[in-house]
């Protein structure tokens, strides 16, 4: 009797084990994100938390992934390198996560990566923009947005076309998203026949830029290129307004020069900027404007290419979830190679093409601060405003 007790608590116990295990399969899909929540890109990971949480909530309200739900483990790195890579480590041993997609900042996405291979887990780059990131060869890192190098596309285009200017000054912020993005623009315009007057970086969070400012009025160039995060590039604008700084045009590299805080810290010194973008609501994809009204009605506030970046990673996941022939991270990379779809970011394929691999191919876009609003100028067939060219002086 002892010996039957035994072998049906046996059988029951298995039979625990086994409806665990089954339950466990049935239940939702963990997928693991890194963003920076505090600090001082923290208004970037909002609008991507955001169109993140957006983005699930209608995915797992259309059925999820074949009857499963998605449910989001988001972690915050801080803007910081080694808490992402602290991060990124939970979820994959703590949290098991079999698929990661966010990072932000390229410093704190490409630590992420480095992990994420070594790992491997396959990781979509929601916004890093590094180029190097696509360049190592890594074979479980997909990349969605365009890689810096390629930001100023749109801007080529308009320089050539309209501007054809002779000289131009650059000034960055001295992270890996910076020093890539303007040796790579600097290498550009000196291919196009302009020189580069001046090329000079700074650190992240300096209050005093006239020093450097001065450097670009002495030399007079025909336009300024900066890229820089939000603060930065809100103050940059002010001090060149105070010190009567007046090229024909003064362009953003993107990031900060994209954001509604850009206006309002700014203030009138934001008129008239231009800034290289990779999205707006009027571009020519399906679901792009939905997506925008949909933020606003939602969060009352405005979106941009950052938020319309995380809302289509989403459903690349999400797509490759669905496609996997199993839910493991070997799996769900095997999925991820064969991805062709089209988001409201754009067309998302992952190729090869220079030294990059598994690299999303898109193009870009030329913005200008206009009356407070950020208007796109170019290309002309997706323009909603003309461009105000040549920048008028600030005692005008």
């Amino acid at each position: 009797m002892k010996r039957f007790a035994f072998l049906v608590g046996v059988v029951l116990a298995v039979g625990v084990s086994l409806a665990g295990t089954a339950l466990a399969a049935e239940g939702p899909i963990k997928v693991g994100i890194v963003l920076p929540l505090t600090g001082e890109q923290a208004q970037f990971g909002e609008i991507e938390r955001n169109s993140f949480q957006m983005a699930v909530e209608e995915i797992n309200k259309a059925g999820g992934v074949n009857g499963r739900t998605i449910e989001l483990l988001i972690e915050d790195d801080t803007g910081k390198p080694d808490v992402g890579r602290s991060a990124v480590e939970k979820l994959i041993s703590r949290d098991q996560v079999p698929v990661l997609t966010g990072g932000y900042s390229s410093s704190v996405a490409y630590a992420i990566c480095a992990v994420a291979q070594q790992r491997q887990v396959p990781f979509v780059v929601t916004t890093g923009s590094a180029d190097k990131i696509t360049e190592q060869g890594w074979d479980y890192v997909f990349r969605l947005c365009q890689p810096v190098s390629e930001y100023p596309k749109a801007l080529n285009s308009f320089l050539g076309e309209v501007v054809k200017p002779k000289t131009v000054a650059i000034l960055y912020e001295n992270t890996l998203f910076g020093q890539s993005g303007a040796k790579d623009f600097a290498k550009e315009c000196e291919e196009a026949g302009m020189k580069v007057l001046l090329k000079e970086g700074y650190e992240h969070g300096a209050i005093d830029f006239k020093p450097l400012l001065i450097k670009v009025k002495a030399a007079k160039p025909d336009f300024l290129y900066m890229i820089s995060y939000v603060m930065d590039a809100a103050l940059l604008m002010r001090q060149s307004k105070e010190l009567d700084l007046s090229p024909k045009l003064f362009v953003g590299g993107g990031a900060g020069f994209t954001l509604p805080e850009f206006a309002k810290n700014a203030g009138e010194a934001a008129e008239n900027v231009f800034t290289a973008a990779l999205w707006s609501e009027l571009v020519p994809y399906p679901g792009a404007k939905a997506y925008y009204e949909k933020y606003v009605e939602k969060f009352k506030t405005p979106t941009e290419y950052h938020g319309a970046e995380a809302y289509a990673s989403m459903y690349v996941v999400a797509d490759a979830l669905k496609r996997a022939k199993e839910l493991t991270p070997k799996g769900i990379r095997e999925a991820l190679v064969t991805t062709d779809m089209m988001t409201a970011f754009g067309p998302v394929k992952f190729i090869a093409y220079g030294k990059k691999k598994q690299q999303n191919s898109l193009p870009t876009y030329l913005m200008q601060w206009q009356k407070g609003v950020l208007e796109t100028v170019w290309p002309k067939n997706v323009a909603t405003k003309p461009y105000v060219y040549p920048t008028p002086a600030w005692t005008k």
